[in-house]
């Protein structure tokens, strides 16, 4: 695998390392010892696993509250989505700042967000469907979420937004300075 830390500290890329021959290829996709090696946190607890039928679905922005923070690496295992992490840890100096990134089937590109980042993500096709390892089980009651249309984050998302749930539609927007 290969790890490429984005401009927000603590969250990173991860690219697959095909090997490939005439069957197909096959590829790492989780390793406890170089999660370690890039001072992640390896130790995922939750498997989960996302899909949405029509292109242009949000999902987002989640995260769990202290002390049921959990660190989140996702991948797009078919079609496509946009990805996005959003910074919230209070003492960062990227606050309130976010990365984007396209995550196929096909180009073997991850993203691991830290605790303290929002994670939220909108279906580039129909028939997306990814999956995310955290850090921690759901906690009922730490859930909690920021708009993904806050005008503060400026989130760029690729396509018009066709499909929001009621909650995602109610999270607060993003206030600066807010301890979460």
């Amino acid at each position: 695998m290969e790890f490429i830390e984005t401009r927000l500290k603590g969250a990173f890329v991860v690219r697959l390392k095909r090997i490939e021959d005439q069957r197909g290829f096959f590829a790492r996709g989780f390793c406890h010892d170089e999660f370690l090696a890039h001072g992640l946190n390896a130790n995922m607890q939750q498997l989960n696993i996302g899909f949405s039928h029509l292109k242009g679905t949000v999902r987002g922005l989640h995260y769990q509250k202290a002390p049921h923070q959990e660190a989140k690496f996702v991948r797009c295992t078919s079609g496509a989505i946009y990805d996005v992490a959003v910074d919230l840890r209070p003492d960062s100096p990227t606050r309130g700042e976010w990365v984007g990134l396209e995550l196929t089937a096909g180009n073997g590109t991850m993203l691991y967000a830290p605790e303290g980042f929002a994670h939220g993500y909108q279906a580039l096709t129909d028939g997306a469907e990814m999956y995310y390892m955290t850090s921690v089980p759901y906690a009922p009651g730490a859930g909690a979420g920021v708009r993904f249309d806050d005008p503060a984050l400026r989130i760029d998302w690729p396509l018009a937004v066709s499909v929001v749930s009621d909650q995602d539609r109610t999270w607060p927007n993003y206030v600066p300075g807010l301890r979460s």
